[in-house]
């Protein structure tokens, strides 16, 4: 039997960090790489799979074929493409993913540039007859109402020279976290937070800490990947904290305390590595010593990180790295993601040893 393709989805920027825990992790073969998504070949199939932390989403491919062009002839062609689907593997490789039986089928479809039919009769065209191949009743989006429980979702890609078809092997999209009980404003994406936990690589035994530590997520994210890392969050707002509890839980061995980011109750160069998403004033101003002097929060991460120690951090524009600069910490790798509309930066820093 030939492998399994499958598609992780995933935040703009963070392509290749998607690709590196997927060949950590042994899940496969790489086969294809492009915007937001990363394609790669499975022999060996088990619910490992949703065990993808820095993806939003993982799906199996389907059937693809050519993109069946702007005219409503497409239309056509995208039922003969729900046709190609070979229904019974689909269905024993989903199970045996984990995803579970398939009561129902709906269907998300998005196209790139102008068509003469609009994306419920793409979803229509092909979610009528993939039910029908799969023996199962079929759920239109078109009048708004969400699908019954139990319905697999499936999502149709039209780029310009594929129709893709694939089928979501999760119940719900793998960016929704378990752990996820309370949230506030400005609450990091979980699959950001595990990239740059990653980044970070925190060591067994090593002190990682949240001077800005919102609903917990970052810290979170980061003892799922390391689970031996003391891991220890701050911040002034009593109800980010309790949020923060809420979402650790009693066993995580995150050690929460309110604090301002600007003057840690941490002695100097103590710790190992710093992961954030401080308050630059978007969605979240800045409360403490950083409303009056944002710049400060650089100096407060210079003064508690060990000589080497390592900063990752999000920032909103590449201008925050100067000030970072001027207190010792050195940019060593940069990237740019797309999430919930913005465009920041997340920086990997290393603090200057002397």
């Amino acid at each position: 039997m030939t492998a399994a393709r499958l598609v992780a989805r995933c935040v703009s920027g963070l392509e290749t960090v998607v690709i590196e825990e997927i060949l950590t992790a042994g899940l496969g073969t790489i086969t294809r790489v492009g915007h937001r998504s990363v394609e790669f070949a499975a022999d060996r199939l088990g619910p490992e799979i949703l065990g993808l932390r820095t993806a939003d989403d993982v799906f199996l491919v389907a059937a693809r074929g050519p993109d069946v062009g702007h005219t409503r002839d497409g239309l056509r062609a995208l039922g003969g493409l729900a046709r190609a689907v070979d229904a019974r593997r689909l269905a024993h490789d989903r199970r045996r993913l984990g995803g579970g039986e398939i009561a129902g089928v709906e269907v998300s479809a998005s196209f790139l540039g102008r068509r003469n039919f609009n994306r419920y009769d793409a979803e229509d065209a092909v979610g009528v007859v993939l039910a029908g191949r799969l023996g199962v009743p079929y759920h239109s989006r078109r009048g708004g109402a969400p699908p019954p429980e139990g319905y697999a979702g499936f999502r149709l890609v039209l780029d310009g020279a594929h129709a893709t078809l694939m089928a979501r092997v999760a119940a719900r999209p793998l960016h929704r976290r378990d752990y996820k009980r309370r949230t506030i404003p400005g609450t990091l994406h979980p699959p950001v937070a595990a990239a740059m936990a990653r980044l970070a690589g925190p060591r067994p035994g090593e002190l990682v800490v949240d001077p800005c530590c919102g609903a917990g997520t970052l810290l979170i994210e980061a003892g799922r990947l390391e689970p031996r890392a003391r891991l220890h969050g701050f911040d002034l707002d009593p109800g980010a904290l309790d949020a923060a509890r809420a979402n650790a839980g009693p066993g995580a061995g995150i050690v929460l305390r309110r604090a301002d980011a600007a003057r840690l109750p941490l002695p100097d160069g103590g710790v190992d590595v710093v992961v954030c998403n401080p308050p630059w004033g978007g969605q979240v101003a800045p409360g403490g010593g950083l409303a009056a002097a944002p710049g400060r929060w650089w100096a407060e991460v210079a003064r508690v990180l060990r000589p080497e120690g390592r900063a990752v951090v999000l920032i909103p524009d590449t201008a925050a790295l100067a000030v970072a600069i001027r207190y010792g910490l050195l940019p060593g790798h940069l990237r740019h993601v797309s999430v919930s509309g913005a465009h920041p930066h997340v920086a990997v820093l290393t603090r200057q040893a002397g």
